[in-house]
């Protein structure tokens, strides 16, 4: 194999977050009486969500923080007298049960036998290990690195010095990097020193100077670049 590891990213590029994310909201929501919630707020919580996640990126906010205050200012805009901590705890049990693979995940891992592959992720410990657990990519990882965690988040380069501890890595040019996230993955991958790949399979421009030693549009056409 080229590489002794790769590093794989799990939303949105081993698992589709959208529909996760869809469908645990819409349990959420309506467990809390708002059948309609949904469609009534899950843009401004996108909006919510997206601001605070780049704010994590940045090291400006702990991701112990996040999942509380992301509800807390979407109920204080629409004036809902819902608890945020609460109903983000509610969300994040949803969350982990809502399983589903992008497409080429389970082929990607039975073409690569003998490939050495870890996961480093910045979400949350509890959902992403059960996504893992209850998925066929159970006993894929030889280690599950999780930002709350280490207390460090993609691209701190801290949490790639912790990963490649775990593997026993001193060479960066031994692991790849892949993920969907240009500002995460990608650059967290740069800063560190190691190869990249990004997965696009939206076929999204690049508009943002960040330069992934690969780019894929389907996680098979990794099998390619592995071996």
């Amino acid at each position: 194999m080229k590489y002794d590891v790769i590093f794989f990213d799990i939303d949105d590029t081993l698992f589709d977050f959208g529909k996760s994310e869809k469908a645990a909201l819409h349990k959420t929501f309506e467990a809390f009486g708002l059948p309609e919630g949904l469609a009534d707020y899950r843009e401004s919580y996108r909006e919510i969500s997206n601001v605070l996640w780049r704010e994590l990126e940045q090291g400006k906010l702990p991701i112990t923080k996040l999942g509380v205050e992301r509800f807390r200012r979407l109920f204080e805009a629409y004036s809902l007298q819902i608890d945020g901590a609460d109903f983000n705890h509610a969300y994040l049990k949803n969350l982990g049960k809502e399983i589903y693979l992008v497409d080429g995940a389970a082929t990607l891992f039975d073409s690569l036998p003998g490939q050495r592959s870890a996961i480093i992720t910045n979400g949350f410990k509890h959902v992403q290990l059960s996504k893992l657990g209850n998925s066929p990519l159970q006993n894929v990882f030889e280690e599950v690195i999780i930002s709350e965690e280490t207390g460090f988040q993609k691209p701190d380069s801290r949490i790639f010095d912790y990963a490649f501890s775990k593997l026993g890595l001193t060479e960066e040019a031994s692991a790849l990097m892949v993920g969907d996230s240009l500002t995460s993955d990608i650059q967290g991958g740069i800063n560190f020193g190691m190869d990249t790949c990004w997965f696009n399979p939206g076929h999204k421009d690049n508009a943002i100077g960040i330069q992934p030693t690969y780019e894929i549009n389907h996680l098979t056409e990794l099998i390619t670049i592995a071996k």
